[in-house]
């Protein structure tokens, strides 16, 4: 690529000497034109004025022979270049009308390089974004019609004068579930959106990560208490610059899916501690793990990793993606690691800052 793009610097380059070599050829041959028109009009009309008078004639007849011979060239290439022209124009005609799927000949890539490259570059781009924007519609088109399927389906059930009173209780309570996991898709998309915006206006301020982090174990309790999940904590005293109330989203999430895919009588370990400059915190638990290739995705939006899991544990889907998205923002990195069946674990690392 890099000798290519030095071929192209100097195949411009020797257009552009052959360009100016070739304009004074011509206005040369235009000035020999203009003073043989103007030797053969003294000589008939037998008119000899002086060298001044003589010097004017000849340079704006020269300079007229040139503009002439300017505009017949320009007339009879004018169709060339345009037709040279052409494919570049529809490439970016195609662009604008939405149709991303353009790639320019190679062969044009020899003529105007870097800007067929370009074209070529912004139309795989955003071939990709129209791609990733069709899934996502498809996405939260299919998480929310599932919802309102059960909240519709069950609606009409009510109608029933003939259901017992238990009956009608639980199809409300399914009611209120779905109507409450609905409500939390909206909010996730949401917050993924207000996300997405966001460039470098965090509200950091410098606090104790550990303190933080024991507060929203506290929190929890009631969830790991049910389930009697052992919580092995290990905070070393750390101070942090960062987005506290952004954090404590991350840290809710990663706990509550450790909570929620950790068998009873399980165990879950949050560590912070700090490694050669850096600040290391990983929450562990031993619950049903993660396959290989689904590790690769946790990230994505939408993507379920447990896909067997029943409708109480089902979640949007949109968790772990709200938590990388928060976390690219903090220059920092979260990895997994999990094996099905022996749990998972999670580590974020913050570059610490002094």
């Amino acid at each position: 690529m890099k000798k290519r793009r030095q071929d192209e610097h100097s195949y411009i380059l020797l257009k552009k000497i052959v360009g100016v070599v070739g304009i004074c050829a011509v206005f040369a041959l235009c000035g020999l034109g203009a003073y043989g028109i103007t030797t053969l009009f003294y000589s008939h009309m037998g008119y000899h004025p002086n060298d001044l008078v003589k010097a004017l004639i000849h340079s704006i007849l020269n300079c007229m022979l040139f503009i002439g011979v300017g505009m017949i060239i320009s007339f009879f290439t004018m169709s060339r270049h345009r037709g040279r022209f052409q494919p570049l124009i529809d490439a970016l005609r195609r662009i604008a009308m939405g149709d991303f799927r353009v790639n320019l000949d190679i062969k044009l890539a020899n003529e105007w390089g870097e800007l067929v490259d370009g074209i070529n570059h912004v139309a795989e781009q955003l071939n990709e974004m129209e791609k990733l924007r069709q899934e996502f519609i498809s996405n939260v088109s299919h998480e929310i019609q599932s919802p309102l399927t059960s909240i519709s389906g069950f609606a009409r059930a009510l109608h029933n004068e003939r259901l017992r009173p238990e009956e009608r209780i639980r199809y409300l309570e399914i009611i209120e579930s779905e109507s409450k996991r609905l409500s939390k898709i909206s909010d996730n998309l949401l917050k993924l959106t207000a996300l997405e915006g966001i460039q470098h206006d965090l509200e950091r301020k410098r606090y104790r990560l550990d303190t933080q982090l024991r507060a929203l174990i506290l929190a929890s309790e009631p969830q790991w208490m049910a389930k009697e999940i052992e919580m092995d904590i290990d905070l070393e005293k750390v101070e942090i610059v960062a987005d506290e109330d952004m954090l404590s989203q991350v840290w809710t999430n990663l706990l509550g899916n450790s909570i929620k895919f950790t068998e009873a009588g399980g165990k879950i370990s949050v560590k912070l501690e700090t490694v050669n400059g850096e600040v290391l915190v990983k929450i562990t638990d031993t619950g049903i793990g993660i396959s290989k290739e689904n590790q690769e995705r946790i990230f994505e939006r939408f993507f379920k990793a447990d896909l067997s899991r029943n409708r109480a544990n089902s979640g949007s889907g949109l968790g772990l993606a709200i938590v990388k998205k928060i976390i690219d923002l903090h220059h920092a990195t979260i990895v997994v690691e999990s094996e099905e069946g022996k749990g998972t674990t999670f580590t974020i690392t913050f570059i610490q800052t002094a």
